[in-house]
């Protein structure tokens, strides 16, 4: 048992719903705030309730509008502070800028090192994350970041109810992400060797594993314009495969990627709600997250070990 007296969940404005089903499970109100804009686009927040002292967490992935709701998660946070809560915890199931990890061009950012510097000199003392797009972004904060996986809600809810052969990593750089995974399953993996020409934008060069005839799942964690995972869709099909699944931890699913999935030759798509989707699919599966992150709020906030989620 926990005193939930001392316990304030607030939801800004990216997923509301994500951040109600987590008070859901954790017995408690979504703690009254108000967030609106000026005419000019400004964004104002209040906090309508007494925090001092308390422990509060901030649901807010920053997906699209990203810069918007980032501005609006860095508001929140500084309301908080200025109100004198106790410990201020961002709880950012999806973390935005994060492809932007490394300068590997001359004269370009390090966004994701920026954004972790905004937020801890906004007052956040503690991150809630998951699935990062790469796991040194964890090293960007000089302050405790939680990075939960989604491999668990995935397992448990879609992967060991339906049949496949073999895991796929859609590129090199997810190579440890999917064997984690394939491992747990029981499966061997098959990886795509792909040239990126620019943004959201790939080839498929080669594919290293036998495919033919098999049932396939591609595990990766962003999908995006789904360019990708329909090339790699494509490539596994002409390559003998049976059929290919996707599962994917964060849909942002941006521009026509919905009528694209539609229109592709893979079977499903399996997703979280780390990002609210406006928009629906007949191919598009969606799972809660809710209980797997109200369960690391529940055990940071009641100082019990937080590890056994990090699967």
């Amino acid at each position: 048992m926990y005193n939930s007296k001392e316990l304030r969940v607030f939801g800004g404005n990216a997923n509301r719903p994500l951040a109600s089903d987590i008070c859901s499970y954790l017995d408690i109100e979504l703690a009254p705030i108000e967030i609106r804009h000026f005419s000019d686009g400004e964004t104002f927040v209040k906090i309508k309730d007494n925090v001092r002292g308390m422990d509060c967490f901030v649901v807010q992935p920053t997906s699209s509008d990203v810069n918007s709701n980032l501005m609006e998660l860095l508001i929140i946070i500084d309301a908080l502070k200025r109100a004198s809560a106790g410990r201020i915890t961002a709880v950012i199931p999806y973390y935005g800028y994060a492809r932007q990890d490394r300068k590997d061009q001359p004269r370009v950012p390090i966004t994701a090192k920026l954004v972790a510097d905004l937020l801890t000199a906004a007052g956040a003392q503690r991150i809630i994350t998951m699935d990062l797009h790469v796991d040194q972004i964890q090293g960007y904060f000089n302050i405790p970041v939680d990075h939960l996986y989604a491999a668990p809600v995935f397992i448990d809810n879609y992967l060991s109810k339906i049949d496949f052969d073999l895991m796929v990593s859609p590129d090199t750089g997810g190579v440890a992400r999917t064997r984690a995974i394939a491992k747990r399953m029981k499966k061997s993996i098959v990886i795509i060797d792909k040239r990126r020409h620019s943004p959201n934008h790939s080839e498929v060069l080669n594919i290293i594993g036998d495919v033919k005839d098999k049932s396939l799942v591609i595990y990766d964690d962003i999908l995006d314009t789904c360019g990708t995972v329909i090339n790699s869709s494509d490539a596994l099909l002409a390559a003998g495969a049976k059929a290919v699944r996707v599962v994917g931890v964060h849909g942002v699913l941006s521009k026509n990627a919905f009528e694209k999935l539609d229109a592709s030759n893979i079977l499903e798509i399996a997703i979280t709600n780390s990002i609210e989707q406006k928009k629906s699919s007949r191919k598009l599966k969606v799972f809660n997250v809710s209980s797997l992150i109200g369960e690391a709020i529940l055990r940071i906030h009641t100082n019990t070990s937080v590890s056994s989620l990090f699967v």
